[in-house]
């Protein structure tokens, strides 16, 4: 792997949203070259034919490579809008009277048609409703079975078909639509690492899409709603990863709580092992300028510093017209933030306690040994990401190598942060802790993590081959 002492230089990974200005293979292979560890792809736009040519072209780089490189999927979720107008546009003064109902006839400055009905069964007088992500608000002043009277909070222009948010009340909807089930069937059997479930306000929310995802990929629950960080601890835990996705997150909060709520999110994720990503306006200038703001590139280092796994660019590589350097530029922020002291201060102090069981105790003791010997890597076998995934939750100085016999699950470590994942082929099985041992040695040598006389950290279960039995900690030194 000629790029392995590059990539072992960053622990936080990036993840890059392809668009119409990132397509064709040479600029897709550039991103993945620049430091792209996992793709998205928004099932929010485009069509099926869209997402498996991009799919094709990201397996095709990842060859070329020779590094796993996930996929996120991400499906759009319930969108809630207005109807239209007679004219298309109206134009709402604070402190007037707009009525909402069911009525689709178009809408003038004085009603609209509101064309979900849960909402208004769920609204409570004196709920606020946004419109336009959040750049008009409505306070509900009456209401009755088919209709909703607002009072305009704050004003401005309403056009066709703007999205509503409710951010104080819990919707009884489902964060999957139909449009959704089919996008996610069709990305499962494409074979993509992750799905993103957007809009999610309760744990069954999350317990759906993984009925539906039958373990053929990661959950990655997006936290964009209020009502989510009510039950976030629970909705965390039944999630495989998660994202801060502060774009609607920033719509129904006010913006001072945003940044409080970024930070909640990293920390429970961290003590639940759950990688978590950092998405949304990261490098937003870069979408029209080759170089970021210097908040942008703070907004970035504070993310790595608060501990996430991921940081994500969406418009900035979709849309953009710098998708290479933006990816570069931020490969640049996360790598000098690691070299910093305070950097690593941080992730020591803000070490969470041990999790009470053998694997989390395997996990603590792996961290503290390969520190005390300066070791080359910790070494972990892992038949489902787990082993892999408990070790970074500890945030060792070292290369963590997540050695695992099958393709799909080293692309799914591609979001974990630290973890160097290696798919070492189900045609070499180990049976044994001494092939456990030269296994280990030989990727950690053979990939340039470590040389003659580095000791290596390797933790693996037994017996082989069972999911989840992470009991062995052995310490060995490359010959």
């Amino acid at each position: 792997m000629p790029d392995t002492p590059y990539r072992a230089m960053r622990r936080t990974k990036i993840v890059s949203t392809l668009g119409p200005a990132t397509t064709d293979h040479a600029t897709i292979r550039a991103l993945a070259v620049a430091g792209v560890d996992v793709f998205r792809l928004n099932f929010s736009h485009g069509t099926h034919a869209d997402h498996a040519a991009r799919h094709a072209v990201i397996r095709n780089v990842e060859a070329e490579l020779g590094r796993p490189v996930g996929i996120l999927a991400d499906v759009q979720g319930p969108k809630l809008r207005v109807g239209n107008f007679s004219n298309g546009k109206v134009q709402l003064s604070a402190g007037a009277r707009f009525r909402l109902d069911l009525d689709p006839t178009p809408g003038n400055e004085t009603r609209v048609c509101l064309p979900h009905p849960e909402i208004i069964a769920a609204a409570a007088v004196g709920s606020t409703l946004l419109l336009d992500d959040g750049r008009l608000a409505l306070r509900i002043c009456d209401r009755g079975d088919d209709f909703l009277v607002t009072e305009v909070a704050l004003g401005g222009p309403l056009s066709d078909h703007k999205g509503v948010n409710v951010p104080d009340v819990v919707l009884p909807i489902p964060a999957l639509t139909d449009k959704d089930r089919a996008d996610m069937a069709f990305a499962l059997d494409l074979g993509i690492e992750y799905v993103g479930l957007s809009f999610v306000q309760r744990p069954e929310d999350v317990r759906e899409a993984r009925e539906l995802a039958a373990g053929r990929a990661w959950i990655m629950t997006k936290l964009e709603k209020p009502q989510a960080m009510d039950n976030l601890h629970e909705i965390v835990a039944l999630s495989d990863a998660v994202m801060v996705a502060r774009g609607d997150l920033g719509v129904e909060l006010p913006p001072e709580r945003v940044p409080l709520a970024q930070k909640r999110i990293i920390r429970v994720a961290r003590q639940l092992g759950r990688p978590v990503v950092v998405a949304t306006q990261m490098l937003e200038s870069m979408v029209h300028a080759p170089t970021p703001t210097r908040a942008e590139a703070s907004d970035v280092a504070t993310a790595v510093f608060d501990g996430a796994d991921a940081v994500m660019l969406s418009a900035e590589t979709a849309v953009g017209s710098y998708p290479r350097e933006t990816v570069a530029i931020m490969d640049r922020i996360v790598r000098r933030v690691e070299e910093d002291e305070v950097w690593r201060r941080q992730m020591e102090t803000s070490s969470p306690d041990p999790q009470h069981d053998v694997p989390g105790a395997i996990a603590a003791a792996a961290r503290q040994i390969s520190s005390t010997l300066d070791a080359a890597a910790v070494a972990a076998f892992t038949l489902s990401g787990r082993t892999a995934l408990r070790i970074a939750r500890e945030r060792p100085t070292c290369t963590i190598l997540g050695l695992t016999p099958t393709d799909d699950i080293a692309r799914r470590l591609a979001v974990a942060w630290g973890v160097q994942a290696v798919s070492v082929g189900q045609e070499t099985p180990v049976h044994n802790i001494e092939s456990v041992v030269d296994q280990a040695l030989a990727v950690t040598k053979g990939d340039g993590y470590g040389t003659a006389g580095d000791a290596v950290v390797i933790v693996a279960g037994l017996p082989f081959g069972v999911a989840g039995s992470t009991n062995t900690l052995r310490i060995a030194t490359i010959t």
